[in-house]
């Protein structure tokens, strides 16, 4: 430990940077064995902390010398942050004097580079999980992997919770049963800034088994510090509405970025980041060439350019969406800004993160609100921010998908043993509770498809040869190469110039929109349309300012459940005028008019406002807890409302409630209101409202891509997300009426069950609801709280300009 110390003590003096307590403890634990989870704000070294004891332990055990072969893997959730860790832990070899190599394995990495890796592999990996699980398809993968000395999973929180993190969890145990056939033990370590449920992420990222032995968390008691500063309007507009973007604040953010040495402005969508970008550069021509865009369907090339220049420190702002909330460092970024609210502590504090980037900085952000009841939410995040509270992230099991395509992938490799690999599996914790029926049944559906489909030689893709599992086909092993991944969007265009050049990708749906002609925003530019020839659109540059801005799927965050409940909290404060802050200040005339004209509900009330017009009966819920569970409480409070009496509804929603829009006069009481929202037979009335078989077959699509079940094409010859659709629509057809109890058949219904309905959130919204006081005020216009509602149920009817009338008819309405 002395030589950990002395060597970890001498990167800091050159580096002149105190060492934390946490970075002690974490060489102290890395130097005794331990396995665990490495906790620590964003910007305060934990990077360095862990890795340092690394090359400690290689500088103790063996000196300087290259080792001549793999020893760390470190697992990253996005290209972009693998090429700066990449370049930090390279730097921290040669300060130290280690002669290792640390090298990237990503989607972006040449080919040619990567069969160089596989004859000489480098001493350290920078690799995202996607490109790991390829490793695997080499039959002498375990050659690659045999030592191994430590897996690192960096942002952790980012991979939790989503399939990408299962494939983690899955490549963490099979290089793990390689070393132990090898008799070596690896250590496994996963590096996390924001994260509510540390014990939990710790047991997942070991499994369950491995957690309870030689286990610990390392966690900085030091808080970084961050500056949270709302940008207020002069006066708060009566009836303000959601859906505007905080244009009007637009001098204001100027003025901040020219008052800080670099920037980031984040947007919660790709569509904002261009409409803002634009709009900058409109506003003040000076920040032309030092303004810059970054989001995630910009080509890699321009996203390169993107992060070089903000190292250098030669961009003045960069409007960027999620793909800039991990990095490793970019200094000269000291401001940031977040336009709109976030919808969780997490992310707004992982975002201000991004600036102060170091040990001991102060971060600072400036939140610009889009529209009033966003005051709210950031009032709340500053709550949850002076108590150190932040989400958890739910860990997924049984995707029955990503373990079809894990087993695919090692059949395409050297082959696996039925008994051993499942040994394996079951050791994680998404499998931990697999059952030997459900394994089979894999097994079946990846050797003949099935019980439904053995008679079709395209679903043999694995055979049995003595007691392993091999690859039977040569050309279902070059797409399932192709296809390894778990992230499944919708078929996207390439968007190029006619005389050559490629500007990023745009989703299908948006381009099958345009004719000829048309005039569009994208990655900072206005394009005319041309034509769409074999999956590529080909524009070319125009100097027409009148152009609609490109659309993306995704759209808009979730409140999270944290989130909702301290909204909830807020309003109650609001409601026995016990709020302070500057974002209660400028409210006061909306909460005025909202007692005025109905109630602020506290926490153990439901409020619901009827107001009548010439379009039917308005009825206004207020659960507050967020876009979506208030989706799903619409369609099974709508389905319920019809059995009382027929009628027409049409429904809206946003993060504070939902409308039901009914055709005829409804005769509201608490009784019937309670009767909407009762506990008693809610999946079974959930799956009548929501055509659950619909949407089920939506999410097999995903499912059956994941799973190999379809090939979604070529590189460059993407098929059409019709044909994705039909096929996919095709096999679940065929499963449920010949294999309907299929596993894939069932995972698919859990994942709209827990993943889009919310179960679990569902459930303890309607006991919470069930168990308050039901509030039910006749209103004779729309009250502060329903307008935004309103507004969003026009939206998706309107275009912009004639949304933009209805909205000043209707304030002069509701005045």
């Amino acid at each position: 430990m002395d030589t950990y110390q002395r060597i970890i003590g001498s990167w800091y003096t050159l580096k002149a940077w105190e060492q934390y307590d946490f970075q002690r403890a974490h060489a102290e634990a890395y130097a005794e064995g331990y396995n665990g989870l490495l906790n620590a704000p964003t910007g305060s070294g934990k990077t360095y902390a862990m890795w340092l004891p690394v090359i400690c332990n290689q500088l103790a055990l063996h000196g300087n010398t290259s080792a001549g072969s793999l020893r760390v893997i470190w697992i990253t959730p996005l290209r972009a942050l693998a090429k700066d860790i990449a370049r930090a832990l390279q730097e921290a070899c040669d300060l130290l004097g280690l002669e290792w190599k640390v090298a990237l394995r990503t989607g972006d990495v040449p080919a040619s580079v990567k069969q160089r890796q596989k004859k000489q592999m480098p001493e350290c990996l920078v690799i995202t999980p996607e490109s790991l699980h390829v490793l695997f398809c080499d039959t002498a993968h375990a050659a690659l992997f045999a030592d191994v000395e430590c897996i690192v999973v960096d942002e952790w929180h980012e991979l939790l919770g989503s399939k990408r993190g299962v494939q983690t969890e899955l490549a963490i145990a099979h290089i793990r049963s390689i070393a132990e056939k090898e008799k070596k033990n690896i250590r496994i370590w996963g590096i996390s800034a924001t994260i509510g449920n540390l014990v939990e992420a710790m047991e997942v990222l070991l499994g369950p088994q491995h957690a309870a032995k030689k286990s610990t968390i390392i966690r900085a008691e030091h808080k970084k510090k961050i500056e949270v500063h709302t940008v207020l309007p002069p006066s708060i507009e009566v009836l303000p509405w959601s859906g505007h973007i905080g244009l009007r604040l637009l001098p204001e953010i100027v003025r901040i970025v020219h008052q800080a040495q670099t920037t980031l402005i984040f947007t919660n969508t790709r569509a904002m980041a261009e409409i803002w970008y634009h709009q900058i550069l409109q506003y003040d021509e000076s920040l032309a060439g030092v303004l810059a865009m970054h989001h995630g369907s910009l080509s890699g090339e321009v996203r390169d350019w993107v992060e070089e220049n903000l190292h250098a420190g030669t961009l003045k702002a960069v409007i960027c969406t999620s793909s800039l909330d991990l990095g490793v460092d970019f200094r000269p970024v000291d401001a940031v800004i977040q336009i709109g609210s976030p919808k969780g502590v997490a992310r707004f504090t992982q975002r201000a993160g991004r600036s102060g980037h170091s040990p001991g900085a102060v971060s600072r952000i400036w939140f610009i609100p889009t529209h009033a009841l966003e005051l709210v939410e950031i009032a709340a995040i500053k709550e949850a921010l002076a108590l150190d509270k932040i989400e958890k992230r739910e860990p997924l099991v049984l995707c029955f998908d990503v373990l079809m395509q894990y087993l695919v992938t090692l059949s395409v490799g050297s082959g696996f043993h039925a008994a051993e690999t499942f040994a394996e599996v079951t050791g994680t914790h998404a499998f931990h509770a697999l059952q030997k029926e459900e394994w089979d049944t894999l097994l079946l559906l990846i050797t003949k498809g099935g019980t439904a489909f053995q008679a079709y030689d395209d679903f043999s893709r694995v055979g049995k040869v003595g007691e392993r599992y091999h690859i039977v086909n040569k050309l279902a092993a070059r797409k399932h190469r192709l296809s390894i991944g778990t992230i499944v969007s919708d078929p996207v265009v390439r968007v190029a110039y006619l005389k050559g050049g490629t500007l990023g990708t745009i989703e299908e749906y948006f381009i099958a929109s345009l004719k000829q002609g048309d005039v569009f925003w994208f990655a900072g530019n206005c394009l005319e349309f041309l034509m769409l020839k074999e999956m590529t659109a080909y524009v070319r540059k125009t100097n027409e300012q009148k152009a609609i801005t490109a659309s993306y799927m995704g759209g808009r965050m979730p409140l999270s459940s944290y989130m909702a409940e301290r909204m909830r909290m807020q309003l109650e404060r609001a409601a026995t005028h016990t709020t302070e802050g500057p974002e209660y200040t400028l409210l006061v005339p909306l909460l005025d008019l909202q007692r005025e004209r109905s109630v602020i509900p506290r926490t153990d009330e439901l409020l619901v406002e009827l107001c009548t017009d010439e379009e039917g009966t308005h009825i206004f819920f207020y659960p507050f807890e967020g876009r979506v569970v208030h989706e799903v409480m619409a369609s099974l409070t709508a389905y319920r409302l019809s059995r009382t009496q027929p009628m027409s509804i049409s429904v809206a929603m946003n993060d504070y409630g939902f409308e039901l829009l009914c055709n005829q006069e409804v005769n509201l009481t608490v009784e019937i209101v309670r009767a909407l929202f009762d506990l008693r037979n809610m999946e079974n009335d959930l799956f009548n409202s929501l055509n659950a078989t619909e949407m089920a077959m939506r999410k097999f699509r995903d499912i059956s891509i994941i799973s190999g079940m379809i090939f979604p094409g070529y590189p460059g010859e993407l098929k059409r997300s019709r044909h994705l659709q039909s096929s996919s629509a095709l096999l679940f057809k065929v499963l449920r009426e010949y294999d309907p109890s299929n596993v894939l058949l069932r995972q698919s219904y859990d994942e709209i069950l827990y993943g889009q309905m919310e179960n679990a959130r569902m459930r303890g919204a309607l006991l919470r609801i069930g168990n308050s006081k039901v509030i039910i005020r006749y209103t004779e216009k729309f009250s502060p709280f329903a307008f935004p509602i309103v507004v969003d149920s026009l939206r998706d009817r309107l275009t912009s300009e004639r949304l933009s009338d209805r909205i000043k008819n209707m304030l002069a309405e509701h005045h």
